[in-house]
Parts: C-alpha cells; structure tokens; sequence
C-alpha cells in the first residue's frame, strides 16, 4: 500500500483525476485544491492542464463515487476563485450541465452546496450570466422532476446573491408558467420560491410576462406570497463581482461610507418596459388612420384616434417613422372638440411610455402644440395633456426640454402660464440629473419674475419651482438668486424646498489627484538603468523591483545639481577598484542617483539635452556614463520602453495597436459625419423648396377662392337686378294698360257722325260696314289686352328689350285695328253728304295724339330703344 501511495502521490494531477481508484481520485482532487490555493496569480502553470483541458472537470463531477465527487466540485470551487476570468470562461460549457445533472440533485448536502458555490463563482469571475443561464434553463426541461427543482432553487440562488441586474429576468419568468403546471409538488414549491424573489427585485412589473398564463388559483396564491415581500425593503446585491470588488478595492478609504450609501439610495428599478416585448404598431394601427384623422366630422375623428390608443396602449412599442402620425396627433392638438384633443393627448401618452429614448427625436414636433393647448380650462383635458407632457419628458430630458417651457413661461394667457410652470416643477421632480449652472440661472431668474405676478396660484407656482431648484442644487448655490427677496418669500421658498421630493442631487466632481502616473514609469525606467552591471541589477529588478525603488524621489534633486560631484566621485573608485568600489557605492545612496539619472533621459531627454553631461565631469567614469547613456536613450522612444517586462511590453504593443484601430475608426466616423451632413443640407434644401411650393400653391388656392367670391358676388347683384327690373316691367305693363283703356277711341258713331248731326238714312251697306269695324275693333282690343297680360309670353321674349321691341311692334297693329281697319274699309267710302274725308281726318288725329301718347311715356320712364 506504501508503494502504492508513494507511485500515486508522485503521478501528476490530470493523470490521477483519470485514474481508476476512486481513493486515488479523491486524493488528486484535495491535491488540486491545495495546489491552486497556494499558486502566487493566475499566471501559474498549475492551472494550465486543467484549461487546456476542461473535461478533466466533467469527469470530476460526474464522479461515480459520492466523497470523491465531493471533493471533485470543492476542487473545481478552488479553480474558479483562483484560476481567474480564463479559467471560468474555458471549464463553463463542459461543466454547467453535470452540475445541473449530478451536483445540484446530489443526495449530500456539501455537494449540493459546492455545486451552487461553483455556479456563484462562475457568474463573480466571468462579470455575466448569459451563458450560464442558458445552461441552467435546459434543465427545466429535463424529465426527473428531482433535477428541475434543484435548478429551480439554483436559480433563486443566483438571483438572491446578484439581483436582476446582473442576471437577466426575462427567460426564467417566461419559463415559470410550465414549471408551475409540472405534475411534482417540490417543483411547484421551488417555482413558487422563484417567483418571490423575483418579485423582491421587479415587484409588479413581473406580471406582465407570464401572470395571465397562470390559472386563478394559482396567482391566488402567489398574491399571498407577495403580500409578505412587499413590506420589506428594496434588496441589494449581497456579492459582488470580481470588478466590483477591485473598484472597491481601488476607491479610497473615506469613499466607502459614500459609495454604499450611493448604493442604498440608486437600487435599480426594473419596470414592465425593460420586460416586455416590442410590438409594431405600425402594422396594427388603422389602414384608414390618416384619411379619417383629416375628415371633417369629429367623432370619426375621434373614434380613429380610439383605435390607435387601443393599438398602442402596450408596455413596449417597436421603433418606427412615426413622423406622420405625430403630425396628426400635434394638428389635432388644435382641434375645436375638446374630446378629439382629449384621446390625442392619450395617444401621445402611450406613444411616448411605449417608444422611451426613441421617442425624443419628436419632442420638437409636439410638445409645443401641448403646451399651447394648456389654456384649456376642463380639467379631464388639461390632466390628459398633463399627463401627456410628462411622458415627453421622461423620454428625453430636463435639458431638452427647457427652452420651451422657459418661453412658455413668457405666454399672456395665466391660464397656459401656470400649468407650464406646473410642468417645470414636476420636472425638477423626475429629473435624474442636476440642471448645469446655466439652466439653473435662467430657472432661477424666470421663476424669480413670476414671484411678481397678480394671480396667487402663479406666485406659489414660482416659489415652489425656487423650493425645488433648491433642494436640487443647495441652499449655498442658490442664495444668490434670492438676494433681492423679502423674507416673507424666502421663508415660503423655503418651505417648499423642505417639502419636495427629487430624484436627483447636485454631486461636485471629483478632482483627480495629480502623482498618480509619474512614479510607476519611472520606477520602470530604473530598472535597467546600471551600465556597468546589468546582470545584476536586471535579475533582481524585474520580479520585485516596485519595493525598492518605490522611495526615489532623489533623482529629481540630482539631475539638477549633484550629477557633477557624484560623477566626480566614480572616477576615484572605479579606477582604484572597480570590482569593490563598484559594489559599495551601489550597496549605498551615493551611486544610485548616477546610475539611474541616465534613465531619465528615455523617457523624457529634454532636460538633459539642455544641460549638456560631457562638461559635467573629466576621466574615464565621465565617458562611460555621459556618452553611453545618450546613445542608449536614442534608439528606444521610437518603440517601446526598455524597463518594460514581456508581458508589459505586449500589453503596450496592444495598446498602440487599440489606439491607431481608435484613430482610424475616428477618421471614418468623420468621413461619415461629413456625408450625413452634406445629406442634411441636400434636405434641408429640399425642404424649403418645398415650403415654397407650398406657399406658391397656398396663394393661388387663396386667390382663386378671392375670385371665385367675387364671382358669386356678382351673379347675385345681376339676380337682383334681374328681379328689380322684372318688377319695372310688370309695373311698366301695369301702366301702358292703363293708358290704352284710358286714350281707347270713342265708338265710331260718335266720330262719324260727329261732323254731321244728321244722321244718313237707313243702308243696309252701312249697317253691314258698322258690324264689320266693330268686329274688327273687338279683336285689336283683345290682342292688346292678350299680349300685355301673360307673363309666360314676357319671359320667352327674353327680358326688358325684348318686351319693348315687341311693344313697339305691335303698336301700329294695335292703332290699326283701332282706327286705321275701319278707316280702311271706309276710305272708298262717301256717304250721302261728302264728309267722308273729315271723318278720316279726324281717326288720323286721335291716332297721332295716341302714338305721341305713347312714345312721350316711353321717355318717360327711359325705356326707349337703343338707336331709336
């Protein structure tokens, strides 16, 4: 058995993690925990084998043997706290899945919690999670409910040692819904412990992932689990991470209290947003959407906006061109129905919660529409654009917002006044960040002003926004803007600064103190400084060289005055002994200086080169010491310092190389600026030619709209001219019938025999021509009376010319029927006494006189025919 041991304890380690003595194993694995605990850094060859290759560590912990396999996940414990970054990164994908398989579900406790200590460290040493995670969720699926609690409770480990922060949320809540319909009690009961320390970090914002795919009971049950979490105080990271703790490590002393308190005060807040998945609400809004937001009836303009609110009311919104829907969401701003402004402002609430950051290249489209809407009075309205103004400005910020609050501050209606100076308060409230000195003295100064106006509610409104300035920024640094105050303010400013609740502090910059890169380069530069002995000096120097030459503030003094006695002094003993002599002045402070003063001109050669060292000193220790050490601080600023180790010297090449990758990076990031500019300018061009064609096409819709009033305006003084002389006319016939019954001839016996009282003997030829002129009367009476009394006639002759033209056509008609007709018949006529020829003179004189009549009152009234 001795020699047994002796052959086993002598194998090397990987060969006895293979071996088939599970004693030999077991020993192997204390072995390597002992080994990597006593390595000096990560650097060690110790740990080489086992990264080369990390199924050595699968093979330790799928173990057949249990106390083996113990010590073989104790043994992998000490490679992951030892081994550094490079050892968990190479050893994470062969070992993850046998802890989930074997360790987590091992019947030991120690091996259990080994197993999770293994997982723990995984996520301190890489800094991430990812990864591991993605592991650890496989074994959900796996078919021994045994298995899928014991990553359960793992899980809760890890995020009750990191947090959410660290770890992502997301896939285990996606993932809980099935464990916690799984057949096995205990998986229920771990999946119900998950819940509950994810609800300790994320509270209600969890719920949006998976709590509508529990059953009732179910989620029951877990709002009793919740009601003891929620009075607890926010959680804190319990372990930090290997760059956690060597920032730690790195802050001064005194900075501790403040950083920890820093942590109590900045816990992260996860919401629903960070969870959620996006959604594209451009596909899902309606196809109709601009049509109808541009109808002229306002509930379609209303019930479009509902669809929409309904499409985007979601936790996370898909980043998209929204430019057209946030122009018809600010026009509607303007709307006359208050309703329709009510669901915009509703619409640019969940627009803005669901886009965040993507939402701020549109605050200048629409937040001053909002504003200029605050001078509504109906407070469901002004709530909704409240309400509305504050998701605009969480996404963006305090600094974008302020020059349209500062001139919506200047606005004359006080209605639009106080509700932006409400705005501004509930912005110093939410902020995150202090104003700047600038932004706070233009605040400051707009609020001071409107301590001075006649409505009440705006002066408190201003001494409150002075209150909060306040205990944003300091009593200290706002006293200046309260100089010119009574007290009877600056006790109600004051007031108002106790009361208020901000999110951000005014926090001065630390100055960065200024030895910190000088001495490290220079303990460097010293090193490899002795000409005469490097051996010597470079043997001991480059392991622990920093302690010794830590304290060497004294080449500062000497390079200035005591290089020449110290040369003057190496001259004696090198040439008497300059094996001893050499020897005791290194030992001593004396040489020291002169060894290392040549150094200083690697790094910076400028001073030496002003005071020249050949003139300094005479002999032979002046020669080796002055021209040598010039023409070795030559060559080496052209590449990388010579008191560099290897491994410094790497690490400088990388970072020159990092640096031109940097520079050339920068040259194309400006050769791109430059072709984004020039794009700006060509649509910046091409948006004013189009504001111009625009306002071209705007003035000639404006004048052909001019025109086409005026155009309507005349036809209506022509229909009323139309109608006024329409009435002239029936008036005009109205009297000419008058006058034709006035001036009517007398009857014929009275003409015919008025120049002859006796009257003529019984004819029968008379009585037949009596009958025929009255006939013949009767009829021109009737087409007289006929002609003037329709006024169907009068409009088919076309208006007052026509009718005129007709009159005066018809007229000798109408005196011919009248008295020519008769007259006619009778000219050929003599009666028994010869006074014929006085009975036609006397028709022929009624006739003029009734023409001259006629013609007179045609004058008259001015309807006389053109030309006549």
């Amino acid at each position: 058995m001795a020699e047994q041991e002796e052959d086993f304890s002598s194998l090397p380690l990987p060969d006895r993690f293979a071996h088939k003595n599970w004693k030999v194993r077991k020993e192997g694995y204390e072995d390597a925990a002992k080994t990597f605990a006593e390595t000096p850094d990560e650097s060690h060859p110790a740990f080489r084998p086992f990264i080369l290759d990390s199924g050595l560590w699968r093979g330790a912990i799928l173990d057949s043997n249990v106390a083996a396999q113990q010590e073989g996940v104790n043994a992998l414990c000490a490679f992951l706290k030892f081994g550094g970054a490079q050892a968990a990164s190479r050893s994470r994908s062969a070992t993850v899945t046998p802890i989930v398989e074997k360790g987590l579900s091992s019947t030991k406790a120690a091996t259990k919690q080994s197993s999770v200590e293994a997982l723990l460290l995984y996520v301190e040493v890489e800094g991430k999670a990812d990864a591991l995670l993605e592991d650890l969720l496989q074994g959900l699926s796996n078919k021994q409910p045994k298995i899928v609690a014991a990553t359960l409770g793992a899980l809760t480990a890890l995020y009750h040692a990191y947090g959410v922060k660290i770890i992502e949320p997301k896939p285990p809540l996606k993932a809980l819904p099935k464990v916690f319909g799984h057949a096995d009690k205990n998986v229920r009961a771990e999946a119900s412990n998950l819940a509950v320390e994810l609800y300790r970090w994320l509270r209600e914002a969890m719920k949006t992932t998976f709590w509508n795919d529990l059953k009732p009971v179910q989620q029951q049950d877990l709002e009793k689990l919740f009601e003891g979490v929620k009075s607890e105080p926010a959680p804190k990271q319990d372990r930090l991470l290997r760059s956690q703790q060597a920032a730690k490590e790195a802050a001064p002393a005194g900075d501790d209290a403040e950083a920890d308190e820093e942590e109590a005060e900045e816990v992260p807040e996860v919401e629903a947003f960070d969870l959620a998945e996006p959604v594209d609400v451009i596909k899902k809004m309606p196809s109709d959407f601009h049509e109808k937001l541009a109808s002229a009836k306002w509930k379609d303009r209303k019930e479009t906006l509902d669809e929409f609110y309904e499409v985007a009311n979601t936790e996370r919104i898909q980043d998209g061109h929204y430019d057209e829907v946030i122009q018809g969401l600010a026009k509607s701003m303007k709307d006359a129905n208050v309703a329709v402004v009510t669901v915009a402002a509703n619409c640019i609430t969940v627009l803005a919660k669901g886009l965040r950051k993507s939402f701020a290249k549109y605050r200048s489209r629409i937040l001053a529409p909002i504003l200029e809407r605050l001078k509504e009075k109906k407070q469901s309205v002004a709530e909704a654009l409240g309400q509305a103004l504050d998701a605009v400005f969480l996404s963006t910020g305090l600094s974008e917002c302020l020059e349209d609050i500062l001139e919506f501050l200047k606005h004359k209606n006080p209605q639009v006044k106080s509700e932006t100076l409400g705005f501004l308060i509930r912005c110093l409230k939410m902020t995150r960040e202090a104003p700047s000195k600038p932004e706070v003295k233009s605040i400051a100064d707009t609020a001071t002003k409107l301590l001075a106006e006649s409505t009440e509610a705006t002066r408190a409104a201003g001494a409150e926004t002075l209150g909060t300035l306040m205990k944003i920024m300091g009593e200290r640094q706002m006293q200046q803007y309260l100089e010119g105050l009574d007290d009877i303010r600056k006790t109600k400013i004051k007031e108002y600064c106790d009361a208020a609740v901000v999110k951000a502090k005014d926090k001065p910059k630390p100055v960065a103190p200024p030895p910190k890169a000088a001495p490290p380069p220079q303990k460097k530069m010293v090193k490899k400084a002795a000409p005469g002995l490097k051996p010597p000096v470079k043997r001991a120097s480059t392991p622990q060289a920093d302690k010794p030459a830590a304290p060497s503030p004294q080449p500062k003094s000497v390079a200035g005055k005591a290089i020449p006695s110290k040369l003057g002094s190496l001259p004696k003993s090198g040439l008497t002994a300059p094996s001893v002599g050499l020897k005791k002045k290194l030992a001593g402070a004396g040489p020291a200086p002169t060894l290392q003063s040549p150094r200083r001109n690697i790094s910076s050669p400028g001073p030496y080169e002003e005071a020249p060292a050949p003139k300094l000193g005479r002999g032979l220790a002046g020669r080796p010491l002055g021209k040598p050490s010039t023409a070795q601080s030559e060559p080496p600023p052209s590449s990388a310092p010579p008191g560099m180790t290897p491994a410094e010297r790497a690490q400088f090449e990388d970072l020159r190389a990092e640096k031109e990758h940097l520079q050339r990076v920068t040259e194309d990031l400006r050769a791109e600026k430059a072709i984004f500019m020039s794009q700006i300018h060509e649509l910046q061009h091409q948006n004013a030619q189009l504001i111009e064609d625009h306002t071209r096409d705007v003035l000639s819709i404006k004048a052909k709209e001019t025109q086409l009033v005026r155009a309507r305006s005349d036809a209506e003084a022509a229909e009323s001219m139309v109608q006024r002389q329409g009435r002239e006319m029936e008036r005009l016939k109205r009297e000419l019938n008058r006058t034709v019954r006035d001036h009517s001839p007398p009857s014929d016996d009275q003409i015919y025999q008025d120049g002859n009282p006796n009257p003529a003997p019984h004819n029968p030829s008379t009585e037949r021509y009596d009958s025929s002129r009255s006939e013949s009367r009767e009829v021109g009476y009737q087409r007289a009376r006929g002609y003037m009394g329709s006024p169907s006639e009068e409009k088919e002759n076309g208006g007052l010319n026509g009718d005129v033209g007709k009159k005066e056509a018809e007229m000798p008609i109408m005196t011919g029927e009248l008295g020519g007709g008769p007259l006619a018949e009778g000219r050929g006529e003599t009666g028994p006494d010869g006074q014929t020829v006085d009975s036609w003179k006397r028709a022929g004189e009624v006739t003029s006189r009734l023409k001259a009549r006629i013609e007179m009152m045609k004058a008259k009234q001015g309807l006389t025919r053109p030309g006549g």
